[in-house]
């Protein structure tokens, strides 16, 4: 299994990153929620990755932090999640908010998520209870941390959209909460935070 990653990034198109490790560059899924803590591309960059082996294909899932990887696979564990929704929810919340919606029972901001409807985000509720109990959410290494920064990239609204798209927002939905969110001169990366942001509390 591929559990880690560290090398150049090459191209970073939402939710794709491809990533050159000495000379063999692997395409990468990655939450939206982490396009903030990522480098500029040609930086080095690291990442903790899940592999999935299917019949038609082979898929790498990337979290720049290991705790996000874990709440991932604790995920795919509840009854009708797949990796496309476990990916869904991580791009609109980072570990520790998920545990708080748990917590709370936060039925309402669960369902304002694409692929979450009511039995969904009740059956999450009742089946990460338990399992968040006895998760430790581990921190990352300090040689992993320093290697995930902050940088812009670029501000093309047309691949803030894209983005959204694929998380499975109507174009509709996609392109009113993009042109609510942007200013002149916003990089693209936090176009597509507060789109996400604005889409969950309306």
């Amino acid at each position: 299994m591929i559990g880690r990653l560290s090398g150049k990034l090459l191209e970073n198109t939402p939710p794709f990153l491809l990533i050159d490790v000495n000379g063999i560059g692997y395409e990468v899924e990655v939450p939206l929620s982490v396009l903030g803590e990522l480098p500029g591309v040609g930086d080095n960059c690291a990442l903790y990755t899940h592999f999935v082996v299917r019949e038609d294909a082979q898929l790498l899932y990337g979290f720049a932090q290991r705790k996000d990887r874990e709440l991932f696979r604790l995920l795919l564990k509840v009854n009708g999640v797949g990796p496309k929704l476990a990916m869904a929810i991580l791009s609109h919340m980072n570990a520790e908010e998920f545990v708080r919606c748990v917590q709370s029972d936060d039925l309402v901001r669960l369902t304002k998520m694409p692929g979450v409807g009511k039995k969904t985000a009740e059956r999450l509720l009742i089946e990460m209870r338990d399992r968040i109990k006895t998760w430790g959410g581990a921190s990352v290494p300090e040689d992993a941390a320093q290697q995930v920064r902050t940088a812009g990239s670029g501000n093309g609204l047309e691949e803030a959209e894209q983005a959204l798209l694929a998380l499975g927002y109507k174009p509709q939905e996609a392109s009113r909460a993009i042109q609510a969110v942007h200013e002149e001169g916003m990089p693209r990366d936090e176009v597509i935070r507060r789109a996400l942001k604005s889409m969950v509390k309306g």
